[in-house]
């Protein structure tokens, strides 16, 4: 069964497969925030987009619903975060220098206390930028590739000064699609959904829930004809004569598969031509309908 277009969907519709871009508080894990949203919004699941440490705070995604097949794009996007450096000494002059050259692929090995082995591996640390400094503080912008950790940054940002270092405050500022001018907190969630169940006022509950495809917004799309939908929603391959139009993509890039009024219907690889007459154009990765 196809959705609706996502702004004919009903408040309970959105629900179900939403998006909600939340500002996590400090305190409970990003965990804890994705169940109080499920509970919240009484639905049967509910996913965060990215882990944050509870003393974190910032832009966390929760996606409600069907929409937490949806967790795999934000493993795709860069993520931002603003830190405070904490060093053990008096700043070096050439601090913006030095910052400047963890630009670029960076060895990392996750910290004893995390979800995954500990095995070297490379992050893309696409921009770090030295915003303010004031006495041993030093203000961080860092725009980097998901699943970099910004505590091992900051220490071996300080070994490379020669004072050592480690991570003050941390807030995440932006997780691709979302950014922070866009965050709602808990409070707004709670506050639009008891207007809606009470009232059957849903104005504020559509500025707080997005419809999930807003989570696909940084994918290469595909537009697929409603036959061809409905075959992958049988568990078909999306193949050349359903495609309708097509984004440039590469070979094996992960791109969202949409009909023509904008809903969303599968994510999957890119894995042919689109312009050819036969053929596999996208393989499965996630049916959404």
């Amino acid at each position: 069964m196809l959705r609706a277009p996502p702004e004919e969907r009903s408040p309970a519709e959105l629900l179900e497969f939403g998006v909600v871009n939340l500002d996590k508080p400090p305190g409970p894990s990003a965990h804890q925030v994705a169940g109080w949203v499920r509970d919240a919004a009484e639905v049967e699941q509910a996913a965060h987009a990215g882990t944050l440490d509870p003393k974190v705070t910032g832009c966390l995604p929760v996606l409600t619903g069907a929409a937490t097949r949806l967790s795999q794009v934000f493993l795709e996007g860069a993520k931002e975060y603003v830190a405070v450096l904490e060093l053990h000494d008096d700043p070096p002059a050439d601090l913006d220098a030095i910052a400047a050259e963890f630009e670029g692929p960076l060895y990392q090995k996750p910290p004893r206390k995390s979800a995954v082995a500990r095995r070297l591996r490379v992050r893309e640390i696409h921009d770090l930028d030295v915003l303010e400094v004031q006495d041993r503080q030093a203000l961080l912008r860092i725009r980097c590739e998901s699943g970099t950790y910004i505590r091992k940054l900051c220490h071996d940002l300080g070994l490379a000064l020669g004072t050592g270092a480690h991570m003050g405050d941390l807030r995440r500022t932006a997780t691709d699609p979302f950014e922070d001018s866009t965050l709602v907190t808990m409070e707004d969630l709670t506050d639009a959904l008891a207007r809606w169940r009470e009232d059957g006022e849903d104005d504020r509950l559509r500025e707080v829930v997005a419809p999930a495809e807003r989570a696909l917004t940084h994918l290469p799309e595909v537009t697929v004809a409603p036959s061809a939908a409905e075959q992958v929603a049988q568990g078909a391959q999306v193949y050349a004569p359903g495609v309708i139009e097509a984004d440039d993509a590469g070979e094996g890039q992960l791109v969202a598969c949409f009909t023509p009024d904008g809903s969303a219907v599968c994510l999957g690889r890119m894995a042919g031509d689109p312009d050819a007459e036969e053929g596999v154009v996208v393989e499965l990765e996630r049916v959404l309908v």
